[in-house]
């Protein structure tokens, strides 16, 4: 296709949820994949120029960590950035650079790096209250009650990680069903846990049809009985659950996928699924550890108007501490009262977690996380005028105080549409980024967060960062 050949975006989209952010282009102008080629090779050379202590720090870590990094997600060639203090919306590393942090943690720090309130609650707990007591307390009954009412939950139990969160959702699924087989979305990432490990991002040589997707199961996985659907696909859904729903426990899903830069729910999808478990007997758990407090005051349940039975909550709820959750209806969670489901952790809800918890919900109100949002919107419109400027085929996808450019002038509705975006373009606008003191996650495929530590002009750095980029493309 020639360069100066307009394209148009298809006028056939289904509707997104009115309560998600997505602008597609009027028109726009491939680019020129030498141009992409090229300013990649020139990006990286620059990146090694002003990183070696980086480098430097990561072949120290690779003698006693794999891959020199605590997760392996944090990893990329030829070494990732190391960061020595962070503070606000602003890290430095430790070269002495200093770099809007636009990753925060992948909504953990929602707050904002050593947001006061979160320090001082913690520094109480740890000269005054204790860490650790491994008995029932009251900042424990205090903190279940406040998330009880936030989240609109009859229960809650406290857990260290979304992996812990969602492997005891479904545990409790199984108990409450007495069926062992679950569901979960094609590309799905939900942690760590064996069952939910399946068809996570994998090669489309390996997963069959769009319209009938084939598990993977990686080699060192034990999944059980696993199926898989795509997003937004309410007939894949209604045939797997008609000829499988009475051994289905549960369908695990993200109500806006996270992993895949942002994907929204199509208008109506969510209630629909709603009404599809309802009828087969399947619980429904929405894996809220990435959207959580970053979709709004209570989530993104509550933001799109569906309740699922359980919900899983960790990251942005902890203020950068080790906390997760799992909770939902009375009924459900009754299986750990009775016993059908045992629940143990000596880390649970412990004194000094259960403090950053409740700084995070007493900053977290109404006005500071639409305050956030308005801040996140008004980048995502600038960022839209250049795209429109310069006629770029991507597109922009927003979820409370996330958002995302997304390398495709046709919507990602789910796994098969995001593996046909343009990676090429995608890393070379995450490393132009990162180049300019901007650091957003690695993946390519993941989203940035405003956080309320974020102001209107860190983000024009942002803006400022696709419009250097949108000219060197047509350059």
């Amino acid at each position: 296709m020639s360069e100066n050949v307009l394209t148009q975006p298809a006028t056939s989209v289904p509707a997104h949820d009115p309560g998600t952010y997505r602008r597609l282009p009027a028109q726009s102008r491939p680019v020129d994949p030498a141009v992409v080629a090229r300013l990649l090779a020139a990006e990286w050379e620059r990146f090694t120029g002003w990183s070696g202590a980086s480098g430097e720090h990561n072949l120290r870590a690779s003698k006693t960590l794999p891959l020199g990094v605590t997760s392996s997600f944090q990893h990329w060639e030829p070494y990732p950035i190391s960061v020595a203090s962070a503070r606000g919306a602003w890290l430095t590393d430790v070269d002495g650079n200093k770099l809007l942090d636009l990753s925060m943690g992948f909504g953990a720090m929602l707050v904002g790096h050593l947001h006061p309130t979160v320090v001082a609650h913690v520094t109480e707990a740890l000269t005054s209250t204790g860490t650790l007591f491994v008995t029932p307390s009251p900042q424990a009954t205090e903190m279940s009650e406040r998330f009880c009412e936030r989240f609109q939950l009859d229960m809650v139990r406290f857990t260290n990680s979304g992996t812990e969160s969602l492997m005891y959702a479904i545990r409790a699924a199984r108990a409450y069903t007495e069926r062992k087989a679950i569901v979960k979305i094609e590309g799905g990432y939900h942690g760590g846990y064996d069952a939910l490990q399946v068809s996570v991002k994998p090669g489309l040589d390996e997963i069959g049809p769009a319209d009938a997707p084939t598990p993977q199961v990686p080699f060192d996985v034990e999944a059980g009985t696993v199926h898989v659907v795509a997003y937004n696909d309410l007939g894949q859904l209604t045939r797997v659950l008609e000829q499988h729903g009475r051994d289905i426990a549960a369908l695990v899903v993200e109500p806006v996928i996270e992993n895949l830069s942002i994907v929204v729910p199509d208008e109506g999808y969510l209630a629909a699924v709603r009404a599809l478990c309802d009828a087969h007997g399947v619980v429904l758990i929405f894996d809220e550890v990435k959207t959580g407090l970053t979709a709004g005051y209570a989530g993104a349940a509550q933001r799109l108007g569906v309740t699922p039975d359980l919900i899983t909550l960790a990251k942005s709820i902890g203020g950068g501490l080790p906390l997760a959750a799992f909770g939902g209806r009375r009924d459900v969670m009754e299986v750990v009262v009775d016993g059908r489901m045992a629940h143990f952790g000596t880390y649970n809800g412990n004194p000094l977690v259960m403090a950053a918890a409740k700084a995070v919900d007493e900053i977290c109100t109404h006005e500071a996380l639409a305050g956030a949002e308005a801040v996140n919107v008004r980048a995502l419109d600038a960022i839209n005028a250049v795209i429109d400027e310069y006629e770029l085929p991507a597109h922009t996808v927003g979820l409370g105080v996330k958002g995302c450019v997304t390398w495709s002038t046709t919507p990602v509705r789910n796994y098969r549409d995001y593996k046909a975006t343009d990676f090429g373009l995608a890393e070379l606008s995450w490393l132009w980024g990162v180049n300019r003191g901007i650091l957003t996650p690695p993946g390519l495929d993941e989203q940035w967060l405003v956080s309320l530590a974020h102001t209107d002009d860190d983000m024009a750095t942002l803006v400022d960062d696709v419009h250097t980029l949108a000219q060197a493309l047509r350059a």
